[in-house]
């Protein structure tokens, strides 16, 4: 049978390498490299018996060791990680026919990086893929009984923070469609009513594109930087429009020019939104399509088109509206020394 004909397992591949590593573009590398690996084992005349099985192996074992070779670069990483987002109706070629579950929701996946690198294989090959002991023992190289003892330390991991999707997908979308409507038209009291009371605002600038710099919490807080960051995006040119991200209701950001702005990601419980999670790094982009530079850090003295990008003020101050009426300003008296005038934030 000529490599080709192993297309088949792709599906398979990707599914595997994107929950092991979060990152469409390194799932894609490692699936192609397997390919490449069976394109040469077979012009050296081995006889696969299992194809599936010797690519599944290959995959894994590719995963691993691009976790352990990217833990530096993951611990040095600026701000809160997060996957790459995956899309429901546009996936890349790889991962066309993957399924859509709650594995790969972008909170079991940024849970899953708090396991090791072979805890990952193990757990999501028994637990999502159903590979049985004997066959994970096969393709991480190690004895069934460490497998199993790897299993339930994974198990205790996930138990302890794994996450919940009560709601069915119908009134997962109803929330998410009132969601944005709210953040767009600037409703307060909307927003209030949709999120959990200890919501969690999540982004991911990568140290590239402007994002909180760490997680926010509290539904007046999120719901103060949703409704500024919404009130500047007409003045960018920049539109929502909702997408199922990694089989969550969510929505991707457009400049003007079509160009991708960032990602959101909803976690959705109990009929309110617990976390929202935004991805503004331009490199977990590219794979969407062209990445536009309105929200990229600009550089003093860079000829880009981002150099000219101010700071965005509305995440540094006091965010819009606020949530009482502010004082009247006091009236100077005729005698009163004069103040030096300071240009208000944009936002507040």
């Amino acid at each position: 049978m000529p490599p080709e004909e192993y297309a088949e397992y792709r599906p398979l591949m990707f599914s595997i390498a994107y929950r092991m590593t979060g990152s469409v573009s390194d799932a894609e590398d490692i699936v192609q490299e397997a390919f490449l690996r069976l394109t040469r084992v077979l012009r050296d005349g081995t006889t696969i018996d299992s194809p599936k099985a010797y690519l599944a192996t290959a995959t894994t074992r590719m995963a691993i060791s691009h976790l352990r070779s990217a833990r530096v670069r993951r611990e040095a990483y600026v701000g809160a990680w997060l996957p790459e987002p995956l899309l429901a109706d546009t996936e890349p070629g790889p991962a066309e026919r993957a399924e859509m579950s709650d594995s790969l929701s972008m909170a079991f996946l940024v849970l899953l990086e708090s396991l090791t690198p072979n805890e990952r294989a193990v757990f999501l090959l028994h637990e999502v893929f159903g590979y049985d002991y004997k066959e994970i023992a096969e393709i991480t190289g190690k004895s069934e009984a460490n497998c199993r003892q790897i299993l339930v330390r994974a198990r205790r991991h996930v138990d302890e923070g794994k996450p919940r999707f009560e709601a069915s997908r119908a009134q997962q979308d109803e929330v998410a469609r009132r969601f944005f409507a709210a953040a767009e038209g600037g409703d307060m009291a909307g927003l209030l009513e949709l999120l959990a009371p200890d919501v969690v605002m999540v982004g991911d600038g990568g140290g590239k594109a402007w994002a909180i710099a760490r997680p926010l919490s509290g539904a007046e807080q999120v719901v103060r930087l949703l409704l500024g960051l919404y009130r500047r995006a007409p003045k960018m040119g920049v539109h929502v429009e909702l997408a199922q991200v990694n089989g969550q209701p969510g929505g991707i950001s457009y400049d003007s020019e079509g160009r991708v702005v960032s990602v959101f990601v909803l976690d959705i419980a109990d009929g309110l939104v617990q976390t929202v999670r935004s991805i503004v790094n331009p490199d977990k982009l590219r794979h969407l399509g062209p990445v536009s530079d309105v929200a990229l850090r600009g550089v003093p003295g860079g000829s880009s088109p981002a150099a000219s990008i101010e700071r965005p003020r509305d995440l540094t101050c006091r965010p819009w509206p606020p949530t009482s009426p502010r004082k009247p300003l006091p009236t100077r008296s005729s005698t009163a020394s004069p103040r030096r005038q300071t240009r208000a934030c944009a936002s507040c």
